[in-house]
C-alpha cells in the first residue's frame, strides 16, 4: 500500500471540535419571510465618522454582524444604541424604518456584513422621504443627547 492510502488502523480519529465550536450570537422570529423570498448577503464598510445609510426599510428581515468599528443603530420604535464588533444585530424588515446605521467613531472604519431575505422584484433597500418621517415621527424612540 502506497504512503498517500493511510490503512483503516492508519487514520486519525474524527475530531470533536465542532460539538463546542458554535457559539449563538442571536436568535430570532422574524414577523414574515417575503413568499418567494431570495436571500442576499452584503458587506457594508463605511469610513470614520460616516453616518450611514439614510433612512430606509428593507422588504424582509435582515441579519446583521458587526467585523470592525462600531454602529450606531436605530430601528423605528427602539432607542438608538451601539453595536460593536463581534456583535449581532437584526431588523424585521417590512414597513419598520431603520433610522440609523453609521458609523459611531471617527477614528476607524465601519465593517459589517448583513443577510438579507428580499422580496422578489423589489430592490433590496427603499429609502423614505422627508414627508413620510415627518407623518411617523411619533413612531421614533427619544433619542440621546
Amino acid at each position: 500500500m502506497s504512503d498517500s492510502d493511510p490503512t483503516t488502523t492508519e487514520r486519525k480519529p474524527r475530531s470533536t471540535a465542532w460539538q463546542t465550536a458554535i457559539t449563538t450570537l442571536q436568535e430570532a422570529e422574524p414577523p414574515f419571510i417575503p413568499a418567494g423570498a431570495h436571500v442576499m448577503t452584503i458587506v457594508v464598510e463605511f469610513p470614520p465618522g460616516d453616518p450611514g445609510t439614510p433612512p430606509h426599510r428593507h422588504t424582509g428581515p435582515a441579519f446583521g454582524y458587526v467585523l470592525e468599528g462600531a454602529m450606531l443603530f436605530e430601528l423605528e420604535g427602539e432607542p438608538e444604541r451601539v453595536v460593536r464588533a463581534g456583535e449581532a444585530f437584526w431588523e424585521p424588515g417590512g414597513d419598520v424604518i431603520h433610522y440609523q446605521d453609521g458609523n459611531n467613531r471617527d477614528d476607524v472604519p465601519l465593517r459589517f456584513t448583513v443577510t438579507m431575505m428580499c422580496e422578489p422584484g423589489k430592490p433590496m433597500l427603499t429609502l423614505v422621504d422627508e414627508e413620510e418621517l415627518a407623518q411617523r415621527r411619533d413612531r421614533r424612540a427619544p433619542r440621546r443627547s
